[in-house]
């Protein structure tokens, strides 16, 4: 097969461009001389180059201290991975709350609390968070991983074991009653709007036990 065959541009002098450019551009517009058409002024292109945020990642933050991540610095938490089956039999539903500093969707999860086994720890978080208790497996489900940006401007890096919950009861009061959304979705729309893999992964593939 033969190449295909390239239209070169036929050269112009510099003086030819500026002519040309000056004689096709409309009235009132801006004139750049001396500048081919396909190219832009500096300050045009340092215009429409999108400004950096001035907000640090989680990540950012982490990378400035990176032994945390190799110290054993992990903090502990528990989480709830709340469900019910629905009424007509096909399936089962997955509850996600928002949370009340960001606004982004994850499980009712809390730090240990003195005095309380892990799985009682993350039962009275979905009931403080989501109204939600029911039937709780003593062993967890699974775990997983995220950065927790602190109160003080630190970022943590935790490991949060999951429980399973069948939710029976649903309280018409609870602790963070309208500091939150609360919304009960397949497993597959669970994933999809949480933000850490791991999670993802664990919702996607839970069944209940």
């Amino acid at each position: 097969m033969h190449a295909a065959a390239t239209c070169p541009r036929p050269h112009r002098s510099r003086m030819e461009w500026t002519t040309r450019s000056r004689r096709l551009a409309p009235a009132g517009a801006v004139k750049w001389p001396n500048c081919p058409a396909d190219e832009e002024p500096k300050a045009i292109k340092k215009a429409k180059a999108p400004k950096a945020a001035k907000s640090k990642t989680l990540l950012q933050k982490l990378a400035e201290t990176p032994e945390k991540l190799f110290s054993g610095a992990f903090r502990q938490q528990y989480g709830a991975l709340c469900f019910r089956y629905v009424p007509d039999g096909s399936g089962f539903e997955l509850l996600v709350v928002t949370s009340r500093d960001s606004g982004r969707w994850i499980i009712p999860k809390g730090w240990p609390m003195k005095g309380k086994k892990p799985f009682e720890a993350a039962a009275i978080e979905a009931l403080q968070e989501a109204g939600i208790s029911g039937k709780i497996r003593k062993k967890p489900v699974g775990c997983y991983t995220y950065l927790k940006l602190l109160d003080d401007g630190d970022v943590a890096p935790c490991i949060v074991d999951v429980f399973q919950i069948e939710a029976t009861t649903f309280a018409e009061k609870f602790k963070e009653k309208g500091e939150r959304k609360i919304a009960w979705v397949s497993p597959d729309e669970a994933a999809r709007r949480v933000r850490e893999i791991e999670l993802k992964s664990l919702l996607i593939e839970f069944k209940p036990r």
